[in-house]
Protein backbone atom coordinates (compact mmCIF):
# COMPACT_ATOMS: atom_id res chain seq x y z
CA UNK A 1 0.00 0.00 0.00
CA UNK A 2 3.12 2.25 0.86
CA UNK A 3 4.49 1.92 -2.85
CA UNK A 4 1.49 2.58 -4.14
CA UNK A 5 1.00 5.73 -2.12
CA UNK A 6 4.66 6.71 -3.09
CA UNK A 7 4.07 5.81 -6.74
CA UNK A 8 1.18 8.09 -7.08
CA UNK A 9 2.45 11.16 -5.56
CA UNK A 10 5.77 10.85 -7.71
CA UNK A 11 3.48 11.64 -10.64
CA UNK A 12 2.07 14.53 -9.05
CA UNK A 13 4.60 16.95 -11.00
CA UNK A 14 3.65 15.28 -13.81
CA UNK A 15 -0.33 15.40 -12.99
CA UNK A 16 0.23 19.33 -12.10
CA UNK A 17 0.94 20.18 -15.83
CA UNK A 18 -2.31 18.15 -17.09
CA UNK A 19 -5.90 19.08 -18.03
CA UNK A 20 -8.24 18.24 -15.08
CA UNK A 21 -10.15 15.14 -15.55
CA UNK A 22 -13.81 14.90 -15.12
CA UNK A 23 -12.81 12.88 -11.82
CA UNK A 24 -10.95 15.49 -10.27
CA UNK A 25 -12.67 18.80 -11.12
CA UNK A 26 -13.93 20.72 -8.19
CA UNK A 27 -16.83 21.27 -6.42
CA UNK A 28 -17.67 24.55 -8.29
CA UNK A 29 -20.69 24.49 -10.56
CA UNK A 30 -18.48 24.72 -13.85
CA UNK A 31 -16.15 21.59 -14.70
CA UNK A 32 -12.95 21.62 -15.30
CA UNK A 33 -11.16 23.28 -12.56
CA UNK A 34 -8.81 21.74 -10.55
CA UNK A 35 -6.66 22.49 -7.94
CA UNK A 36 -5.72 19.04 -6.17
CA UNK A 37 -2.36 18.49 -7.03
CA UNK A 38 -1.37 22.16 -7.59
CA UNK A 39 -2.65 22.02 -3.51
CA UNK A 40 -3.06 24.52 -0.89
CA UNK A 41 -0.53 26.15 1.95
CA UNK A 42 -1.25 29.54 3.54
CA UNK A 43 1.26 31.77 4.83
CA UNK A 44 4.37 31.20 7.08
CA UNK A 45 3.82 27.22 6.00
CA UNK A 46 6.71 25.05 5.40
CA UNK A 47 4.20 22.20 3.46
CA UNK A 48 1.87 22.21 0.89
CA UNK A 49 -1.59 19.94 0.71
CA UNK A 50 -1.79 17.99 -2.53
CA UNK A 51 -4.66 15.29 -3.74
CA UNK A 52 -4.71 12.64 -6.33
CA UNK A 53 -7.18 10.22 -7.69
CA UNK A 54 -6.31 6.70 -7.09
CA UNK A 55 -8.61 5.11 -8.87
CA UNK A 56 -11.37 2.74 -7.29
CA UNK A 57 -12.85 5.77 -5.51
CA UNK A 58 -9.69 6.37 -3.44
CA UNK A 59 -8.23 9.66 -2.73
CA UNK A 60 -4.37 10.30 -1.85
CA UNK A 61 -4.03 13.05 0.33
CA UNK A 62 0.00 14.47 1.28
CA UNK A 63 1.82 16.86 3.36
CA UNK A 64 4.59 18.09 0.67
CA UNK A 65 7.67 20.09 1.83
CA UNK A 66 7.38 23.29 -0.20
CA UNK A 67 11.14 23.46 -0.31
CA UNK A 68 12.66 20.54 -1.88
CA UNK A 69 9.31 18.90 -2.73
CA UNK A 70 9.79 16.05 0.36
CA UNK A 71 6.84 14.27 1.55
CA UNK A 72 6.25 14.54 4.66
CA UNK A 73 2.94 12.25 5.26
CA UNK A 74 0.35 10.96 3.12
CA UNK A 75 -3.00 9.09 3.66
CA UNK A 76 -5.26 6.95 0.96
CA UNK A 77 -9.34 7.86 1.96
CA UNK A 78 -11.63 6.10 0.92
CA UNK A 79 -14.02 8.02 -1.58
CA UNK A 80 -13.06 10.54 -4.14
CA UNK A 81 -12.31 13.96 -2.86
CA UNK A 82 -10.04 17.00 -3.86
CA UNK A 83 -8.57 20.32 -2.70
CA UNK A 84 -11.30 23.02 -3.42
CA UNK A 85 -11.02 25.56 -5.86
CA UNK A 86 -12.52 28.81 -4.69
CA UNK A 87 -12.20 31.29 -7.54
CA UNK A 88 -11.74 30.27 -11.76
CA UNK A 89 -8.57 32.03 -11.30
CA UNK A 90 -7.20 28.85 -9.83
CA UNK A 91 -7.30 30.48 -6.30
CA UNK A 92 -7.51 26.88 -3.69
CA UNK A 93 -8.77 26.80 0.22
CA UNK A 94 -9.40 24.31 2.67
CA UNK A 95 -6.43 24.68 5.07
CA UNK A 96 -7.20 26.70 8.08
CA UNK A 97 -3.93 29.69 8.91
CA UNK A 98 -2.94 27.79 11.44
CA UNK A 99 -2.60 24.39 9.82
CA UNK A 100 -4.84 22.26 12.03
CA UNK A 101 -7.66 21.71 9.92
CA UNK A 102 -7.69 20.35 6.07
CA UNK A 103 -11.11 20.43 4.63
CA UNK A 104 -11.53 18.81 0.88
CA UNK A 105 -14.40 18.66 -1.06
CA UNK A 106 -16.27 15.58 -3.66
CA UNK A 107 -15.66 16.28 -7.00
CA UNK A 108 -18.54 17.39 -8.95
CA UNK A 109 -20.04 15.63 -11.99
CA UNK A 110 -23.05 17.84 -12.51
CA UNK A 111 -24.93 20.63 -12.07
CA UNK A 112 -27.28 20.76 -9.61
CA UNK A 113 -26.23 17.78 -7.61
CA UNK A 114 -28.70 16.37 -4.77
CA UNK A 115 -25.84 15.95 -2.34
CA UNK A 116 -22.33 17.01 -1.46
CA UNK A 117 -19.79 15.65 0.80
CA UNK A 118 -16.84 17.26 2.66
CA UNK A 119 -14.16 15.32 4.47
CA UNK A 120 -12.63 16.90 7.27
CA UNK A 121 -8.95 16.36 8.40
CA UNK A 122 -6.59 16.97 11.12
CA UNK A 123 -4.08 18.32 8.89
CA UNK A 124 -0.90 17.60 11.58
CA UNK A 125 -1.81 14.28 11.54
CA UNK A 126 -3.68 13.72 8.01
CA UNK A 127 -6.17 11.91 10.08
CA UNK A 128 -9.58 11.86 8.95
CA UNK A 129 -11.86 13.40 11.90
CA UNK A 130 -15.44 13.51 9.98
CA UNK A 131 -17.36 13.18 7.09
CA UNK A 132 -19.84 15.76 6.24
CA UNK A 133 -22.43 14.93 3.94
CA UNK A 134 -25.13 17.33 3.25
CA UNK A 135 -28.38 17.82 1.26
CA UNK A 136 -28.43 20.20 -1.36
CA UNK A 137 -25.88 21.47 -3.48
CA UNK A 138 -22.77 23.29 -2.42
CA UNK A 139 -19.41 24.06 -3.22
CA UNK A 140 -16.74 25.08 -1.03
CA UNK A 141 -15.65 28.86 0.19
CA UNK A 142 -13.68 29.41 3.20
CA UNK A 143 -12.50 28.34 6.51
CA UNK A 144 -11.61 30.07 10.15
CA UNK A 145 -8.31 30.70 11.26
CA UNK A 146 -8.66 27.95 13.55
CA UNK A 147 -10.82 25.75 11.44
CA UNK A 148 -13.92 25.41 13.35
CA UNK A 149 -16.23 27.12 11.01
CA UNK A 150 -16.09 26.03 7.66
CA UNK A 151 -18.47 28.68 5.21
CA UNK A 152 -20.09 27.13 1.84
CA UNK A 153 -21.87 28.62 -1.16
CA UNK A 154 -25.26 26.94 -0.93
CA UNK A 155 -26.84 27.00 -4.58
CA UNK A 156 -30.66 28.13 -4.25
CA UNK A 157 -31.71 27.06 -8.25
CA UNK A 158 -31.56 23.91 -10.38
CA UNK A 159 -31.28 26.29 -13.38
CA UNK A 160 -29.10 29.51 -12.20
CA UNK A 161 -25.57 28.98 -10.67
CA UNK A 162 -25.48 32.95 -9.97
CA UNK A 163 -28.06 32.39 -7.01
CA UNK A 164 -26.59 31.05 -3.95
CA UNK A 165 -26.18 32.17 -0.49
CA UNK A 166 -23.15 31.85 1.93
CA UNK A 167 -23.76 29.02 5.15
CA UNK A 168 -21.50 28.56 7.58
CA UNK A 169 -21.05 25.31 9.30
CA UNK A 170 -20.16 24.50 12.82
CA UNK A 171 -17.29 21.77 12.78
CA UNK A 172 -17.53 21.20 16.65
CA UNK A 173 -21.70 21.37 16.58
CA UNK A 174 -22.13 19.22 13.36
CA UNK A 175 -24.41 21.78 11.82
CA UNK A 176 -25.09 24.77 9.75
CA UNK A 177 -25.79 27.43 10.84
CA UNK A 178 -29.53 28.50 10.53
CA UNK A 179 -29.04 32.12 8.69
CA UNK A 180 -26.79 32.62 5.92
CA UNK A 181 -24.39 34.64 6.11
CA UNK A 182 -24.88 38.26 4.86
CA UNK A 183 -23.85 42.00 4.87
CA UNK A 184 -26.05 43.80 7.37
CA UNK A 185 -25.31 47.18 5.50
CA UNK A 186 -27.28 45.35 2.55
CA UNK A 187 -29.60 42.10 3.97
CA UNK A 188 -31.38 42.30 1.47
CA UNK A 189 -29.50 42.59 -1.26
CA UNK A 190 -28.85 39.23 -2.65
CA UNK A 191 -25.67 38.49 -4.12
CA UNK A 192 -25.27 37.32 -7.88
CA UNK A 193 -22.21 36.51 -10.31
CA UNK A 194 -19.18 34.12 -10.71
CA UNK A 195 -15.77 34.71 -8.73
CA UNK A 196 -13.36 35.23 -10.30
CA UNK A 197 -10.22 35.90 -7.85
CA UNK A 198 -9.54 35.10 -3.76
CA UNK A 199 -7.16 36.82 -1.77
CA UNK A 200 -7.00 36.23 2.21
CA UNK A 201 -5.89 38.56 4.81
CA UNK A 202 -2.37 37.74 6.51
CA UNK A 203 -3.94 36.33 9.62
CA UNK A 204 -5.89 33.72 7.47
CA UNK A 205 -9.55 35.88 9.23
CA UNK A 206 -11.01 37.50 6.36
CA UNK A 207 -11.74 36.42 2.59
CA UNK A 208 -11.99 38.66 -0.10
CA UNK A 209 -13.73 37.34 -3.43
CA UNK A 210 -13.97 39.53 -6.60
CA UNK A 211 -17.16 39.03 -8.45
CA UNK A 212 -18.34 39.72 -11.88
CA UNK A 213 -21.56 41.12 -10.66
CA UNK A 214 -23.60 38.90 -13.38
CA UNK A 215 -24.04 41.90 -15.74
CA UNK A 216 -24.05 44.13 -13.24
CA UNK A 217 -22.20 46.04 -10.95
CA UNK A 218 -18.70 43.47 -9.88
CA UNK A 219 -17.88 43.42 -6.74
CA UNK A 220 -15.43 42.28 -3.47
CA UNK A 221 -17.24 40.25 -0.96
CA UNK A 222 -15.17 40.50 2.25
CA UNK A 223 -16.19 37.53 4.32
CA UNK A 224 -15.05 37.44 8.28
CA UNK A 225 -15.11 33.70 8.81
CA UNK A 226 -14.11 34.71 12.36
CA UNK A 227 -17.57 36.13 13.14
CA UNK A 228 -19.76 35.24 10.71
CA UNK A 229 -20.18 38.36 9.11
CA UNK A 230 -19.69 40.08 5.60
CA UNK A 231 -19.06 43.20 3.94
CA UNK A 232 -20.19 43.61 0.07
CA UNK A 233 -18.25 46.10 -1.61
CA UNK A 234 -19.23 47.61 -4.91
CA UNK A 235 -16.99 48.59 -7.98
CA UNK A 236 -18.75 51.10 -9.83
CA UNK A 237 -15.54 51.74 -11.72
CA UNK A 238 -15.43 48.45 -13.10
CA UNK A 239 -18.86 48.10 -14.42
CA UNK A 240 -19.35 47.87 -17.69
CA UNK A 241 -15.65 46.21 -18.44
CA UNK A 242 -15.09 43.84 -20.18
CA UNK A 243 -11.85 42.73 -18.98
CA UNK A 244 -13.12 41.15 -15.60
CA UNK A 245 -11.75 38.03 -16.51
CA UNK A 246 -7.88 39.26 -16.20
CA UNK A 247 -8.47 41.13 -13.10
CA UNK A 248 -6.82 39.78 -10.08
CA UNK A 249 -7.06 40.39 -5.81
CA UNK A 250 -3.83 40.96 -3.74
CA UNK A 251 -3.49 42.21 -0.80
CA UNK A 252 -0.50 44.44 0.77
CA UNK A 253 -0.15 46.91 3.73
CA UNK A 254 -0.06 44.60 6.16
CA UNK A 255 -3.44 43.49 5.22
CA UNK A 256 -4.61 46.93 5.12
CA UNK A 257 -4.97 47.37 1.68
CA UNK A 258 -6.71 44.76 -1.38
CA UNK A 259 -5.56 45.71 -4.54
CA UNK A 260 -7.46 44.82 -8.02
CA UNK A 261 -5.02 44.29 -10.48
CA UNK A 262 -5.06 44.06 -14.37
CA UNK A 263 -1.51 41.83 -14.73
CA UNK A 264 0.69 44.07 -12.53
CA UNK A 265 -1.45 47.43 -13.02
CA UNK A 266 -3.64 48.13 -9.94
CA UNK A 267 -7.17 49.26 -10.69
CA UNK A 268 -8.86 50.06 -7.70
CA UNK A 269 -7.58 49.81 -4.00
CA UNK A 270 -9.80 48.91 -1.33
CA UNK A 271 -9.15 50.21 2.49
CA UNK A 272 -10.10 47.00 4.46
CA UNK A 273 -10.72 48.94 7.33
CA UNK A 274 -13.28 51.46 6.16
CA UNK A 275 -14.04 49.44 2.97
CA UNK A 276 -13.65 52.72 0.81
CA UNK A 277 -12.74 52.43 -2.73
CA UNK A 278 -10.69 54.72 -4.38
CA UNK A 279 -7.89 54.70 -8.04
CA UNK A 280 -4.56 54.40 -6.86
CA UNK A 281 -2.11 57.05 -7.15
CA UNK A 282 -1.04 58.02 -10.22
CA UNK A 283 3.20 57.87 -11.09
CA UNK A 284 4.31 61.71 -10.56
CA UNK A 285 6.00 63.37 -13.28
CA UNK A 286 8.96 64.33 -13.42
CA UNK A 287 9.85 67.79 -12.74
CA UNK A 288 11.06 69.91 -15.48
CA UNK A 289 12.26 74.04 -14.64
CA UNK A 290 9.96 76.35 -15.42
CA UNK A 291 11.44 79.19 -18.12
CA UNK A 292 13.30 81.83 -16.14
CA UNK A 293 13.23 79.44 -12.94
CA UNK A 294 16.84 77.95 -11.58
CA UNK A 295 16.20 74.98 -9.02
CA UNK A 296 18.27 73.79 -7.10
CA UNK A 297 19.24 70.76 -8.64
CA UNK A 298 19.54 72.34 -11.94
CA UNK A 299 22.39 74.81 -10.42
CA UNK A 300 24.57 71.98 -9.21
CA UNK A 301 24.15 70.15 -12.06
CA UNK A 302 25.52 72.87 -14.37
CA UNK A 303 27.94 74.10 -11.69
CA UNK A 304 29.14 70.44 -11.50
CA UNK A 305 29.44 70.21 -15.60
CA UNK A 306 31.50 73.97 -15.44
CA UNK A 307 33.99 72.69 -13.40
CA UNK A 308 34.98 69.43 -15.08
CA UNK A 309 35.15 71.55 -17.73
CA UNK A 310 37.25 74.33 -16.52
CA UNK A 311 39.85 71.34 -15.23
CA UNK A 312 39.96 69.70 -18.75
CA UNK A 313 41.26 73.08 -19.94
CA UNK A 314 43.71 73.27 -17.20
CA UNK A 315 42.39 76.35 -15.89
CA UNK A 316 41.73 75.12 -12.29
CA UNK A 317 44.39 72.94 -10.57
CA UNK A 318 43.34 69.15 -9.97
CA UNK A 319 43.35 67.94 -6.67
CA UNK A 320 46.63 67.63 -5.40
CA UNK A 321 48.05 63.89 -5.24
CA UNK A 322 50.74 62.89 -2.31
CA UNK A 323 53.09 60.33 -3.59
CA UNK A 324 53.75 57.28 -1.32
CA UNK A 325 56.98 56.86 0.63
CA UNK A 326 59.46 54.61 -1.15
CA UNK A 327 60.15 51.64 0.66
CA UNK A 328 63.57 51.18 1.87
Amino acid sequence: MTGRILGLLAGAAIVAGLAASTASADGLPVLGVDVGSKGVTVPGATARFVTLWSGKRSTVVARVRRNGGRIDRSRLLQGTFTIPAVAYDGSASGLSADGSVLVLIQPRVSFPRARTSFAVLDARRLRLLKVLRLHGDFSFDAISPSGNRIYLINYLSPTDATKYAVRAYDVQAGRLLPEPVVDPHEADEQMRGQPISRAMSPDGRWAYTLYDGNGKTPFVHALDTSRATARCIDLDALEGEKYLWGLRLSVGAGGKRLVVRNGLAPELVVNTETFAVSKPPQPRPIATARQGSSPIWAWAAGASALALALVAAGLVGATRRHRRPALG
